[in-house]
């Protein structure tokens, strides 16, 4: 037998030479089922489009992965971001991958492209936003001591997935926000930290989307 915490243990059954562990299917609490489609309340695109958001865009610099440009697109649209800026050799929609990982939500995101991360930095800086790298740097502030109150134009900037944020692009940010970590790895997929700050930022903004 073999034994895992909150887990009533079952027989081991033999795969080939292969020993798997099947735990017991968990039983929904009474009278928990999941939500319909219409008690979702998802709003028509072009409803979403107009709907409110928060002062917050999110600049992707060179990701190889048009999944997860989809990926960043689905949680924008979920937490209502203003806009994604896609820059250098960043994906852009109509793209069956995007598509795929977005689900539709490259419909319902604004979104510009630049060509030269810097000039879209440049941009984005004569419109108001306060440029924030999300980087291991140093110096850099902790997510955990973040200050920001949900008022002030932010541009989150996404580096690379494998080499992260470019030298100067780095340079050309304000300040640099870091995800602290405990494991060994130190490394979260750009999509998944993307998805993260979103979501604290639209919880912190959360009056402007009720």
């Amino acid at each position: 037998m073999l034994h895992k915490a909150g887990n009533e243990p079952t027989p081991m059954q033999t795969t080939g030479r292969e020993l798997t562990w099947r735990p017991k299917p968990l039983n929904l609490l009474p009278g928990m089922r999941l939500k319909s489609m219409n008690e979702l309340n998802r709003p028509p695109v072009e409803q979403s489009k107009n709907n409110p958001k928060i002062p917050v865009v999110a600049v992707l610099t060179n990701l190889r992965s048009l999944q997860n440009v989809g990926s960043i697109f689905r949680s924008a649209d979920a937490f209502g971001l203003k806009e994604i800026i896609l820059c250098g050799y960043t994906g852009r929609p109509p793209h069956r991958d995007i598509h795929k990982a977005a689900l539709g939500a490259e419909e319902s995101v604004a979104w510009r492209a630049w060509d030269d991360p810097l000039e879209a930095l440049g941009q984005l800086r004569s419109e108001g936003y306060t440029l924030v790298a999300v980087e291991q740097a140093e110096p850099s502030h902790s997510l955990a001591d973040w200050s920001w109150e949900g008022q002030e134009p932010l541009a989150l900037v996404f580096g690379n997935e494998m080499d992260g944020l470019d030298p100067a692009l780095l340079q050309a940010c304000d300040w640099a926000l870091e995800l602290p970590q405990w494991g060994c790895k130190h490394s979260l997929n750009v999509s998944v930290c993307a998805g993260i700050l979103f979501w604290e930022a639209a919880r912190r903004a959360m009056s402007d989307l009720r």
